[in-house]
C-alpha cells in the first residue's frame, strides 16, 4: 500500500482524533484552578505533552505507537 492510500484512507479519522484531543486541552486549560489556587502541573498532562512531542518528530522506524504506549505505560510519578 502507497503513503498516497494510506493517507486517503485515513485521513479523515486522524482529523478527528486531533480535534478531539485539542477539545479536551481547551477544556483542561478552561477548568477551575485547585484549591490552592494555582494549576498543579500533573504528570499525565506531561505525559500528553511528550507524546505529542514523539508524533511530531521524524522517525527513522515506524516505532510511534511503541514508544507513545510505553510513555504511558511507566508508572506516573
Amino acid at each position: 500500500m502507497s503513503q498516497t492510500v494510506v493517507l486517503d484512507r485515513d485521513y479523515l479519522d486522524c482529523r478527528c482524533m486531533l480535534l478531539e484531543l485539542a477539545a479536551i486541552l481547551d477544556r483542561h486549560d478552561r477548568a477551575k484552578r485547585d484549591h490552592n489556587g494555582a494549576k498543579t502541573l500533573d504528570q499525565r498532562l506531561l505525559r500528553i505533552g511528550q507524546a505529542m512531542e514523539v508524533l511530531t518528530h521524524p522517525s527513522p522506524r515506524p516505532d510511534r505507537v511503541e514508544r507513545i504506549l510505553n510513555l504511558l505505560s511507566d508508572p506516573l510519578k
